[in-house]
């Protein structure tokens, strides 16, 4: 049991360290960090979203999304669509200057993709995301219990 544990949070941290990590070391040249990737990332997807949806789609609190909004407004990778609604439930939209970095965040993700998926057949790697997606939403529900 000891060893399931271990070699499950071990995995699961490099993992996320290592997204990390390639997230930073690729997005150096534009100044980004891992927040603003994936907001970029998501906004690109889906032709907009609010910072409601970056929240939930990102994964990150209130706060670290409004600071990655912040900063990519004011850098002109996004803007606001309206002035007068609630900010955080306004629509935003990539700039021109945003459209072109994104493409370039979603081309090299769907590069990580293609290479962490060799080696994999498609039936392999859909019983790997089901299986992540059952212990994601297994260790939720853990959380929510002992708050």
């Amino acid at each position: 049991m000891q060893q399931r544990f271990e070699t499950f949070t071990v995995l699961i941290n490099r993992i996320s360290r290592n997204i990390r990590k390639i997230k930073n070391k690729e997005m150096a040249e534009y100044n980004l960090r891992s927040a603003h990737i994936s907001c970029l990332y998501y906004l690109y997807t889906n032709k907009g979203a609010t910072a409601t949806d970056l929240c939930e789609r990102c994964e990150e609190d209130k706060a670290t999304i409004s600071r990655a909004i912040e900063y990519l407004e004011n850098n002109e990778y996004l803007i606001c669509e309206s002035k007068s609604a609630k900010r955080y439930k306004s629509q935003l939209v990539l700039t021109e200057k945003g459209k072109t970095v994104a493409k370039k965040i979603a081309d090299k993700i769907n590069g990580v993709l293609d290479t962490t998926s060799i080696g994999l057949s498609e039936e392999e790697r859909v019983a790997f995301y089901r299986s992540l997606s059952i212990i994601s939403q297994s260790l939720d529900n853990i959380s929510k219990n002992i708050d």
